[in-house]
Parts: C-alpha cells; structure tokens; sequence
C-alpha cells in the first residue's frame, strides 16, 4: 500500500512550479507591452507629422482608455467620458480604444462620411472576439463582396412586397398572441416580454418555427445564454460567459443545421427539379444562392442576433418613454382608434398596409425612440487608406468610432436632446430611416436590412398596445449603457384594460 505522502507534491516543488508560472505571466506581460510601446511610439512619430485631431492618451497598458469609454451610464446620456472628452477636445478626439489608436467622432458629417465611403477609405472592423461568437461568415464582421452577396439575400427577404403580404399579418399575429398572455394588474419584465416577442417573430421568419414547439423554447434558452457571452470579457476558461455562449452557439447552430438538413432531403426526395417551398430566409438563402452550409449557418445567426436583440430593446425603450409621456400616449390612442374605426368600417379585423401607412405619429414617437435611446451607440470602423476630412488627417491602419448617439443627444441639433419629445419630428420634412444628423440604423452600403421591418413591429405592437391595455412602471428603472443598453430591473410593469 502506497502511503499518502509519496502522492503529494513536495511543497519545494510546489513553490518552484508556481514561481515558473509567475515568471512565464510576467515575461508575457513584459513582452505584449513592450510590443504595445513600440507599436504607439511609431504612432505618435506619425502624430507629429500629420494634423490628427487632439486627445491622443496612452492610458493604461493594451486598454488604453477603453473601461472609461465603456463605463456604464444612463442610455440617454453620452456618459461622462465622452461629455468629458467632446469638452476638452472637440466633437473629434484621438484616444487609444479596444488596443488601438483610435479617432472618435462625434461630428454628425465626419459619422456620414466614414459610413458613406465603406470599401473606400474605411472598412467594418469589430473586435475579433464578436467574430468568435458570430462567425467568420457573419454579416457584422463581414467585408466586401461576401457582405453584399449576405445582405442582397436579405433585402431581397425584407422587400416591400414581403413586408405587405407576408410580414405584416405574421407581425400583428405574433403581437396579438404576446399581449393576450400578459397578466393584468400583476408585475411582468416589459423587456422579457419584448425579447419573447421578436424572437418568436424571428425564429418564425427565419425557419419557420413556431412558438408553440418545445424545441423554439428550447432555442430561446440557448439564445439567452449566447447573447450574455456577446456582452461578456472574451475569456474563452471553463465557467465564463463567453465559453457558455460559445457551447450555446454550437447548440443553435445544430437546430438550424438540422432544419436544413430536413429541407435538403425533403428536396432529394421528391426530385432534383423540386423547390424548396418554405417561405422563409432559410428557404431562400437555399433556393438563392451558392452558399455553403457554414456560411447559411453564420448568415442565419448573425441575422437573429440583429433582428431580435435591437428590435426588442427599441420596443422596450418605447414602452418605457411613453410611461413616462401621458399626453403622446393619448395621442397615439387617438389615432390608433381612428384606424380601429376605419377597419370595422371595412369589414376587417386585420390591419392593412394602408393602415399601417397612416400611423403618422406612431413613427414620431419611433424616431424618438430611437433617437433618444440609441440602441446602437456606436460603430467600429477601420481606416483602410489615409484620409483628410476638413483639414485634418485621418490615418491608415487607425480606427474610428461613428459615435451615433452623441449625434442624437447633441444640443446644437436637437433642442432639449434629453427629453422624450416626438412632436419634434411632426415639423420635419420627412420621416425616413437616416437624415444628416438621424442614423440609428446606420448608412451607407451598410444600412441595416431589416430597418423597415424593425419599424413595422413597433408600429403594430403599439397599436394593439394602446388598444388593449394602459399600463404604468411597477417600480423605478432606467436603460443602461455598458455598451449594450439593458434595463436594470427588465422593465417591470403593470397593465389594466382599457374600460
């Protein structure tokens, strides 16, 4: 019999081998470090000969200033280092963000200028830790001809003719069958509410999966662990977020691995010459293009991650700014009644296009919304050839942040930009996804595909809303930036019916 000494390890040794990896950390660290100071003192070499804006800090070794610029704060506020920074600096600063010298723009014509010249001065470029959860073959980490060929399969998807005929009935349905469930005069997450109902939506359009299959449940699970590894640190241990949205990828990526599989022998069975007869993006993307399976996958994905996740925040952010604004309330009643009205007149109890047309105010308290909110705060772009805008130098291999929501919350261009106001929008000449100084979807050759549809959902879920029910915070809480907007508590609420 072995005794239980000769088992353990010698304390020495014990000592010796943590001093080893000690060393092997500090080593590491010295080394990455110094590689950050040659790579920032070549920089700066180029400062000095170049005319780059002013703020250029070195802050903390690889972070640089990123946890101030990340910090948390009020989702209708810039927070408090970019208020610090646009003080000191201008609306374009230099700064070293995510482990690069970074310009940040908060200047409403350098954000449309970066987003106007995509594939010519600038490029996408996210941290690569949301391409290791998304996929190589995402469309937010996607550049190039790859990108248009994705996002050409989507627009063609979301075509205004879909949205008629196919989304809008699938849209109200969905809303009617989320706001039936909701318990009167007891406390419910708003937001949870929202998350459920845009990602039925998008699970219904995407492979048509309805809600009542344990196996959408199931789905919805997964997602909610994916999306914590999205806004989680990437450390890729056993037990971190990251590494469980990496397994819950894995795991949606299965369910719609298998869907296809299911489509392609179905397909198989009946004839080469057969089409695939589901009417939805997984259908079209392989009725429509030489994708490979990885690539449908990743495609399939990135686009529930965007469809759901904004959408369903948006819808949140609308519930919680209308609380707080009886009189909008009141007038998006009005004239919701008014279009109730007109459909009994016709006979119908579904909304129509021509309905949804008419919902003037509806789409001012969206934009407000939207505005207000900034679901997306901000852009990752990289500067692929050296660039001056208004005199100054914008360099090759730096990147640059659109900041969208110091835009919306500037008080040169929005008067009172902290107050929910959506009778600001009723005076200006048009209501459409971007103006000059309105970019919550972006621009350019990267304009969000699903924008109209990401409106129509609001529209109609706001119409059977205000119809249905008034409804009042069941206790305090307010949006979050860190960056993603979250609500602290999920937007707890109360409902009555409307007498």
């Amino acid at each position: 019999m072995v005794s239980s000494t000769t088992t353990s390890m010698p304390l020495p040794m014990a000592k010796d081998i943590l001093l080893f990896f000690s060393l092997t950390i500090l080593v590491s660290i010295f080394l990455l470090y110094t590689h950050f100071m040659i790579k920032w003192s070549r920089e700066n070499k180029k400062s000095r000969k170049t005319n780059l804006p002013p703020g250029m800090s070195l802050g903390l070794p690889f972070l640089g200033e990123t946890l101030a610029y990340l910090k948390a704060h009020k989702a209708t506020s810039i927070g408090h280092f970019m208020d610090h920074h646009i003080k000191r600096y201008g609306k374009i600063y230099s700064s070293n963000l995510f482990g690069e010298p970074t310009i940040v723009s908060a200047d409403a014509g350098l954000n449309r200028f970066v987003l106007q010249n995509e594939g010519r001065w600038f490029e996408c470029s996210y941290p690569k830790s949301i391409g290791g959860i998304l996929g190589k073959w995402s469309m937010l980490v996607l550049v190039g001809e790859m990108h248009q060929e994705m996002r050409m399969i989507s627009l063609n998807f979301l075509s205004a003719a879909r949205l008629r005929t196919s989304l809008l009935p699938e849209v109200e349905r969905q809303t009617k069958l989320v706001l039936r469930s909701w318990p009167v005069e007891s406390s419910f997450s708003a937001q949870e509410e929202a998350k459920k109902f845009t990602f039925n939506l998008m699970a219904k359009n995407i492979m048509s999966m309805d809600q009542e299959e344990a196996e959408t449940e199931k789905l919805r699970l997964e997602y909610i662990t994916f999306m914590k590894g999205v806004v989680s640190a990437p450390l890729n241990f056993p037990g971190t977020s990251y590494r469980k949205a990496l397994k819950s990828r894995s795991a949606i990526l299965k369910v719609i691995e298998r869907k296809m599989d299911e489509r392609l022998r179905r397909s198989y069975c009946k004839g080469m010459e057969e089409r695939i007869e589901e009417d939805d993006l997984l259908g079209w993307a392989l009725r429509q293009s030489n994708f490979s399976k990885e690539q449908i996958l990743d495609l399939l994905l990135s686009l529930l991650f965007a469809g759901h996740e904004t959408s369903s925040m948006a819808l949140s952010l609308a519930i919680f700014f209308l609380e707080g604004c009886p009189e909008a309330v009141e007038e998006l009643r009005e004239e919701h009644l008014r279009i109730a009205r007109q459909q009994e007149m016709r006979g119908q109890c579904h909304l129509s296009w021509e309905d949804y047309k008419q919902m003037e105010f509806t789409q001012c308290v969206i934009n407000e919304t939207l505005r207000l909110g900034n679901v997306v705060r901000f852009l990752h772009r990289k500067v692929i050839k050296d660039v001056q805008y208004k005199g100054i130098d914008i360099p090759s291999g730096w990147k640059i942040l659109p900041v969208l929501a110091a835009v919306h919350l500037d008080p040169s261009l929005y008067e009172d930009p902290q107050q929910f106001n959506p009778w600001r929008w009723q005076s200006r000449s048009h209501l459409g996804a971007t103006t000059p100084n309105f970019m919550p979807y972006g621009g350019g050759p990267r304009l969000c595909a699903g924008f109209e549809l990401a409106k129509l959902e609001i529209a109609v879920f706001l119409h059977h809303l205000v119809l249905s029910y008034r409804w009042e915070l069941a206790e305090p809480d307010e949006a979050i930036a860190y960056p993603f907007v979250d609500f602290q508590k999920g937007l707890p609420i109360k409902v009555y019916n409307i007498t």
